[in-house]
């Protein structure tokens, strides 16, 4: 079976994990973001300035890194929302040639969903494009 790089906001992070575990429990390989937000109270939170844009360059690599050893890319965007990362990431996918799955077809930005191979509202759905 592929692999999955989940894509999500920090704002869905509880939700994108649920996620990424119930593929975990059908026999799928996911890659999952760090998270900083969630588990650290975010980059901002980080006094140095320096600091924390080294802190934001390890976390934008490491996941990008992430998107290039998975097989597909799988964006958490809970009622159309991706943010200015996963919009980043999602390029990112597409320029490798990654196809690219979404939770919800409520994007409203044209440029990213045209982008989409399609959609999937939980890992059972995922994983009949993943085959």
């Amino acid at each position: 079976m592929k692999s999955v790089t989940i894509c999500s906001s920090n704002r869905f992070a509880d939700e994108a994990e649920a996620f990424a575990n119930k593929l975990k429990k059908l026999g799928v390989n996911v890659l999952v973001p760090h998270f900083y937000t969630k588990n650290y109270g975010g980059v901002d939170k980080v006094k140095e300035v320096h600091n924390r844009r080294f802190i934001a360059m390890g976390l934008t690599h490491d996941h990008f890194n992430k998107i290039r050893k998975g097989d597909t890319v799988f964006i958490y965007n809970k009622e159309g929302y991706s943010g200015n990362s996963v919009t980043l990431e999602l390029g990112y996918a597409t320029a490798l040639g990654k196809p690219v799955y979404a939770l919800s077809d409520k994007d409203i930005e044209t440029c990213r969903d045209i982008l989409f191979s399609g959609y999937a509202k939980t890992p059972t759905e995922l994983i009949k494009f993943l085959k």
